[in-house]
């Protein structure tokens, strides 16, 4: 299983299997990382002009071999149980869910080669070619992060929510319906 730069388990074998496609990926196959910071990768901007911008990947492709890969999650569930979120407005509460990291991109590797990165490193498959540092992120809740990282739950585990977290949804969803009702200004504030 990978594991982060502290050692603890991220819960997936491979985070490429579980990624979806790269955030810079436009809806008509662009790569916008090209169009919008060409100045961060001259050389990479400059062959994906040449392209008209075409990610040379694809939608379905081999991200390993895109060096600005990304896949950061917008999910409002978690990957785990399902548990969704619920905010709420004006509150300083705690957020239901959390990003977590499936790759850490060289840091990782460099933590379990002892510093340096090798770059001849076979540790990958032999077809592909990583290009990293790679971000690739899922939501998941708390309750799930912890188990994730403080054991070897997975990612990928038949789980359902935390009976701590169903009880957090549905205090969150008690005050989220009692803001639906009517109350006059007058009586939601008094003056004292």
């Amino acid at each position: 299983m990978e594991r982060t730069p502290d050692g603890t388990p991220v819960g997936v074998d491979d985070p490429y299997a579980v990624a979806g496609v790269c955030d810079h990926l436009t809806d008509n196959g662009r790569c916008r990382f090209a169009l919008d910071r060409a100045g961060d990768d001259p050389e990479f901007a400059a062959a994906r002009r040449r392209d008209g911008y075409a990610c040379h990947v694809g939608e379905e492709g081999n991200w390993f071999a895109c060096p600005h890969y990304r896949s950061t999650t917008a999910n409002r569930e978690c990957a785990r149980c399902g548990l969704p979120e619920v905010r709420m407005a004006h509150d300083d509460a705690r957020p239901m869910l959390e990003e977590h990291h499936l790759m850490y991109g060289d840091a990782a590797r460099e933590s379990e080669a002892g510093g340096a990165v090798d770059p001849d490193d076979s540790s990958e498959p032999d077809d592909l070619d990583d290009a990293g540092p790679h971000e690739i992120t899922v939501a998941l809740c708390r309750w799930c992060h912890a188990k994730v990282h403080k054991s070897f739950a997975r990612i990928d585990d038949d789980a359902g929510p935390d009976p701590e977290a169903l009880a957090e949804r549905e205090s969150r969803r008690s005050k989220e319906q009692a803001e639906f009702g009517f109350a006059a200004a007058s009586e939601r504030y008094e003056e004292e």
